[in-house]
């Protein structure tokens, strides 16, 4: 998808905990994770909702 490898991956992870500090990132990974649900099940209503116009 973004095609990142596990270096950078190690880096991004490395970098979060330096800007948000260990008390925060679980909370911070919490809410990106429920963002991301949240996107992906109002992409799949869109495209659903699409469908049905198009019959």
């Amino acid at each position: 998808m973004f095609n990142i490898s596990w270096p950078e991956l190690v880096l991004i992870g490395a970098v979060a905990l330096i800007l948000f500090g260990p008390k925060r990132l679980p909370e911070l990974a919490k809410s990106v994770g429920k963002a991301l649900k949240a996107f992906k099940e109002g992409l799949k209503e869109a495209t659903t909702e699409d469908k049905e116009d198009k019959n």
